[in-house]
């Protein structure tokens, strides 16, 4: 168990590198912690060039809140944007998860899944929390279209 719990903060940390906090609105004054708040990260999909998603979600505040032992809200929106000229390293796979971040100490996390709509030329980002024994229906979904003179390569 102690070589356990060293290496879920190092991949957490791990993640959680590839986020750009973007800015964030306080929602809640706690007198004892900081304040609970919604938070707007940046992140730059891995697999295509010129893509972006921005991604909202609660963070929880207080005394857990700062100790890092609150669990997150499963709360989360997503936006994602051409903010360049899209490319593609390397083939696709028709579906992906891109991101993940625990939003609590250890059983719950927030996923960022790639998904290509290959009728469509387009590729649909949806963010969704899951927890080990039971995930949340909550989701959000957003799509950013590929120029038709650019084919989305498939694996």
């Amino acid at each position: 168990m102690k070589t356990f719990l060293p290496a879920l903060a190092l991949a957490a940390c791990a993640v959680a590198a590839h986020a750009e906090e973007i800015g964030e609105v306080d929602t809640v004054f706690k007198l004892i912690g900081p304040d609970h708040k919604i938070v707007v990260d940046a992140y730059d999909d891995p697999g295509v060039a010129g893509v972006t998603c921005y991604v909202s979600r609660a963070k929880t505040g207080g005394i857990k809140g700062g100790l890092g032992l609150a669990e997150d809200k499963a709360e989360a929106s997503i936006a994602c944007r051409q903010t360049g000229p899209i490319s593609f390293p390397k083939p696709l796979r028709a579906q992906e998860e891109m991101f993940s971040e625990r939003i609590s100490l250890v059983f719950k996390k927030l996923r960022v899944v790639r998904m290509v709509d290959k009728a469509r030329n387009t590729l649909v980002y949806l963010t969704y929390s899951d927890r080990v024994i039971e995930g949340s229906p909550q989701n959000s979904v957003t799509a950013v279209p590929v120029d038709r003179a650019t084919t989305i390569p498939l694996r």
